[in-house]
């Protein structure tokens, strides 16, 4: 069982005997086949309890990963301990606070976490892995349009139950991945959005990192800009995109830009529509609507807007 790994995990890291007490309290994060909880007890300050299965590839990158972004003087977590072949990892407790916790806040009074969160962007966009470190592969016109298939499956068809082999076939589609795929190849945390932000001390940590791979930058800052979970008005979405540029000296190019957002507001919505299928996760249904809206703010007037049109107004 994950909390019996966990447990005997946490016991051998504290050197004690099962006489010393121990609590695992839950904590419900993401759709990550993990199980993560607080280890509590009377010997030290808690700490977070991680066990992945073999269902995701990428949890087993999560140690290697995790210990190369703190070398990158990234906020990471730190892993304490760790014992692989259980697939049990203990990190660093940062607290319960993420940004989408704050989302009910004035936009002003967030904007400074946002800052610094971009400069975790900015920083692993010149960071530089070591050769052995395996990495995800990388976002590829074939990695692109595996996203736009999960779309096509599980919103589309799954969800909404609409014929999808008329948008398989659309070259749209394939000339879009192809066009992204071709692209700069450094490393993207890959699903940079505000549930995998912690904040401490003032400061956006970045948690969830096991996906990490190379691609375009633009897809994490279109994933934070344009997060479902937050749906950030017109407004709000350009202050972030002149945050942004304060830091980089630039703005992302607008088309491609959008193209980054469309696709991984696809992914993102082929994820709610499996979560509700598979998991019966009525949480995530909220965000179909918002997802919806804003990727048809990204699509309207380009190529795509026509093929989407019958799938988002079908979203309430």
């Amino acid at each position: 069982m994950p909390t019996e790994a966990i447990l005997s995990t946490a016991r051998q890291f504290l050197g004690v005997d099962p006489t010393v007490p121990i609590t695992l309290e839950p904590i419900k994060r993401g759709a990550s086949g993990r199980t993560i909880v607080r280890v509590k007890t009377p010997l030290r300050d808690p700490f977070i309890g991680i066990h992945w299965t073999e269902q995701r590839e990428d949890n087993e990158q999560f140690i290697p990963i995790g210990r190369f972004l703190k070398q990158a003087k990234l906020r990471v977590p730190e892993i304490i301990h760790e014992r692989a072949r259980y697939r049990v990892a203990l990190v660093e407790d940062l607290g319960d606070v993420d940004l989408h916790s704050l989302r009910d806040r004035p936009f002003e009074e967030r904007l400074p976490l946002y800052r610094s969160a971009f400069r975790q962007v900015d920083r692993l966009f010149y960071a530089k892995a070591p050769k052995e470190l395996h990495l995800m592969p990388p976002f590829d016109a074939a990695l692109y349009r595996w996203e736009q298939n999960y779309f096509f499956d599980h919103l589309v068809e799954d969800h909404l139950g609409l014929e999808a082999d008329s948008l398989r076939k659309n070259p749209v589609f394939i000339e879009m991945a192809e066009r992204l795929g071709a692209g700069a190849r450094h490393l993207v945390h890959r699903d940079f959005q505000s549930q995998n932000l912690l904040i401490k001390d003032d400061e956006a940590w970045l948690i969830d990192f096991q996906g990490l791979r190379r691609g375009r930058q633009e897809y994490d800052l279109a994933s934070l800009i344009f997060d479902p979970y937050m749906n950030h008005s017109r407004d709000e979405r350009e202050a972030l995109l002149e945050l942004w540029e304060e830091i980089a000296d630039e703005r992302p190019e607008t088309s491609l830009f959008h193209q980054c957002a469309a696709q991984r507001l696809m992914q993102a919505m082929g994820a709610y529509g499996n979560i509700l299928k598979n998991r019966g996760d009525e949480w995530y249904r909220q965000h179909i609507g918002p997802a919806a809206r804003l990727l048809e703010e990204v699509t309207a007037g380009t190529p795509l807007e026509e093929p989407l049109a019958p799938v988002l107004g079908a979203i309430p």
